[in-house]
């Protein structure tokens, strides 16, 4: 089983279930990671040095696409949102 990388949030049982129905996507995953990283790394580096480690920690993006991870706007979508599918 992959390692739930969401674990301060949901439990691994969940984590399970929604890996296992398709339910979750591994690159919105990966660009929440991406974030809680970059805001660990601002405690202690500057902007460009943080942007710097995640390039050497995620080599196959490019600069400015962990550019536009980190800086995105995050929609929230309403409750309704669920109800039409």
């Amino acid at each position: 089983m992959v390692k739930n990388p969401l674990k301060p949030h949901i439990p691994d049982s969940i984590f399970k279930f929604l890996i296992d129905h398709n339910l979750l996507r591994e690159k919105g995953v990966r660009d929440f990671q991406i974030r809680q990283r970059f805001k660990q790394l601002r405690q202690n580096y500057s902007t460009q040095q943080a942007l710097e480690i995640l390039q050497d920690e995620y080599p196959y993006l490019q600069y400015e696409t962990i550019r536009k991870i980190i800086y995105q706007k995050v929609e929230h979508r309403s409750e309704e949102y669920f109800y039409l599918f």
